[in-house]
């Protein structure tokens, strides 16, 4: 006797047998009572957002020169912490609050004591009159979109936090789900000939993942904005017709099929299925969406393609609108990655800080503008993340180390309040001391405004501690 998975599966051989299971499934008319069955696709709630841009700089932005300006630190400059008024944030209560401090095994995420002056200037923007840097002037413009989390904490101080971010747990821990593979998983295609998570720019090798022990047909595609090349083996090397090529998928698809009747529950092979059906059909989809001929010059200069210091950023992001109009999911640009990542001002932090700003500031104010005034901001989520922010005291001469303990992202779009500051650290800039949030509770903000329960979305045998799921943070959202 053949069960009803492998009786569909089976039926046809192909997407008739498939897309009736699927349809099936999401009914519920294929799930045995009191049993476990996975997503339907469908939110758990109603949601206030859809889809989700996720805007990721590797190294370690310093939330002293960005989002959180702090006058002490320029007053004190030379001194040390425990020769200020504030030497009670060396205390060893107020260290330990983050509750796994690993010390790495180099020179860096150590104490800097001696503090170092601010490297830039900040002005108030927009009727909130939010300070911003003078060096994000573009999206200090945008500020009254713009939720500003200036109490963000972690426990990685070294670049596994770049890990730690996406999926909330230590490198230690194992690896873990990251936000972009719990969306997929848990939510419906709102484009069957697109992918639904995309994921663009260079991941270091240790975050180079996504779906882990959900599968990995909830890895980010990878994606160049290259028509002719978006992705590895998108086109057939050889000259063949579509139809030609069609009757070799479908071959393929029928053998791959006939594994599935022996090895229903090999992720690898599920997950080479889908690639296959979805690569076939993004031979098309995708050059359309990444080809920017019907776009304006106007929109052109809006993104920064007119400038070599912003094209490569700017097109990212002009991409990601691109894409999220058309119904993708989930969109994760990384800005710097490789190795320890472009932001990290370990010396030099003036240069290095003021650089990387120039690069991204247009090319995400533009996105924001962009997005807003086609309609496309009030169910899209704009995330502006990092892995940690940067000391207040000096390493070397002129850098900042990795900072665990405070530091600062921003949301904007779908379901967020625009033009609010939550959360503060203290008057160094050290300790994020009100409205504290490890960093999931920006993921549990999302999955809420996506209308996902991530209680919901655990999967037997691996059951997730409370700090996985997080705490969605009521007051940014509108």
């Amino acid at each position: 006797m053949l069960n009803r998975r492998v009786f569909l599966t089976d039926l046809g051989m192909g997407f008739v047998g498939i897309a009736l299971s699927a349809l099936l499934h999401r009914e519920g008319r294929a799930r045995e009572p009191g049993k476990w069955s996975p997503p339907d696709g469908k939110p758990h709630f109603t949601p206030k957002a859809t889809r989700v841009i996720w805007l990721f700089m590797n190294g370690g932005v310093s939330h002293l020169e960005t989002f959180d300006p702090k006058p002490m630190v320029t007053k004190y400059a030379g001194k040390t912490i425990a020769e200020t008024p504030y030497k009670d944030s060396q205390s060893p209560e107020l260290l330990n609050k983050n509750n796994r401090v690993v010390v790495v095994n180099d020179a860096n995420g150590q104490q800097r004591n001696k503090l170092y002056p601010l490297q830039v200037g900040f002005r108030k923007y927009g009727q909130s009159g939010i300070e911003v840097s003078d060096w994000l002037p573009q999206l200090g413009g945008c500020v009254d979109d713009l939720a500003i989390v200036r109490s963000l904490w972690t426990t990685d101080n070294n670049h596994g936090a770049q890990a730690q971010f996406h999926s909330g747990r230590h490198m230690l821990d194992g690896q873990f789900p990251t936000l972009g593979a719990w969306v997929h998983y848990g939510l419906g295609s709102l484009n069957d000939n697109l992918p639904q998570f995309v994921s663009m720019g260079t991941r270091p090798y240790w975050n180079a993942r996504d779906g882990h022990y959900l599968g990995p047909a909830h890895d980010a595609v990878p994606l160049r904005i290259d028509p002719t090349r978006p992705i590895d083996y998108a086109k057939p090397e050889g000259d063949i017709t579509e139809a030609e090529q069609k009757v070799a998928f479908d071959l393929v698809d029928k053998l791959n099929r006939a594994s599935t009747v022996r090895y229903p529950d090999d992720p690898a092979l599920t997950a080479r299925i889908k690639s296959y059906e979805l690569a076939f059909r993004m031979q098309k989809s995708l050059p359309e969406v990444l080809t920017f001929k019907g776009e304006t010059e106007e929109i052109r200069k809006l993104y920064g393609l007119d400038n070599p210091r912003t094209r490569d950023f700017g097109t990212q992001c002009l991409a990601a609108r691109r894409l999220v109009e058309r119904g993708v999911r989930f969109v994760q640009i990384q800005h710097g990655g490789g190795g320890a990542g472009a932001w990290d001002a370990h010396g030099g932090l003036k240069a290095n800080h003021s650089s990387n700003c120039a690069q991204i500031d247009h090319p995400i104010a533009g996105l924001l503008k962009d997005l807003k005034r086609r309609g496309l901001l009030t169910d899209t989520i704009v995330v502006f993340g990092t892995e940690f922010g940067r000391t207040p005291g000096a390493q070397g001469g002129d850098g900042r180390d990795h900072h665990i303990y405070g530091f600062s992202v921003w949301l904007a779009g779908g379901g967020i309040k625009g033009g609010v500051v939550h959360g503060a650290t203290d008057e160094l800039g050290f300790h994020a001391v009100t409205d504290r949030h490890y960093v999931t509770d920006i993921h549990a903000t999302i999955l809420h405004l996506l209308g996902l329960d991530s209680r919901k979305l655990e999967i037997p045998g691996r059951k997730r501690l409370e700090i996985d799921h997080g705490t969605p943070i009521k007051a940014i959202m509108a």
